[in-house]
């Protein structure tokens, strides 16, 4: 069952409002963070097993002053909105994924056909001071 959770953050600059979206979008479950409010002062949550109240308190700690508003279970209307209603909701601010988590591909690691000595070099038996 997917929630929608709204919190309301003290935030007065971009700054915060980043690092905000960025500590909720990197919360396990939550599907897409969005900023609401007429000072955009207001985290609009909506994901799947998340634990509101440690939510809350975690952007307390991080951000600032934190109030839970509401916490309810997403309409079907909210899900399938039409084109109209998308271009009235375009400044509202989404992730859909943390950006942060990207996938590195991993190296090769060489191999070598001969075995390497110490450092990389062979050691050479046909030397006097060796």
């Amino acid at each position: 069952m997917k929630q929608k959770i709204v919190i309301k953050v003290e935030m007065t600059c971009d700054k915060c409002r980043s690092k905000a979206m960025a500590l909720v979008a990197a919360t396990v479950g939550v599907d897409s963070v969005a900023l609401a409010g007429d000072s955009k002062d207001q985290v609009v949550v909506v994901g799947d097993g998340v634990d509101s109240v440690k939510l809350t308190s975690t952007l307390r700690k991080k951000v600032g002053h934190a109030l839970l508003v509401q916490v309810g279970e997403v309409k079907k209307e909210e899900e399938k909105k039409k084109p109209a209603e998308v271009a009235v909701a375009a400044n509202a601010v989404e992730y859909a994924y943390p950006w942060h988590y990207y996938q590195y591909p991993t190296h090769a690691v060489p191999v070598y056909e001969h075995p390497a000595g110490a450092y990389g070099y062979q050691h050479r038996t046909d030397t006097w001071w060796m």
